[in-house]
């Protein structure tokens, strides 16, 4: 009997001092621990391009 999940919650903690020693790379800036807007941007762009062919492929189907 196949199981369908309905709802799906997913919570995710970014840690800004995990990332500190690959903060003086090029898209860095040399800041340690601080991270640029355009970063965030970048992955939020990303997240909705996803989740927007996610939906495009369910409506596919």
């Amino acid at each position: 009997m196949p199981i369908e999940i309905k709802e799906l919650h997913i919570n995710v903690t970014i840690d800004a001092t995990a990332e500190a020693p690959n903060a003086a790379g090029p898209a860095g800036g040399g800041a340690a621990g601080g991270n640029a807007p355009v970063d965030k941007d970048a992955i939020i762009a990303e997240c909705v391009d996803q989740v927007l062919q996610i939906l495009q492929n369910k409506k596919e189907r």
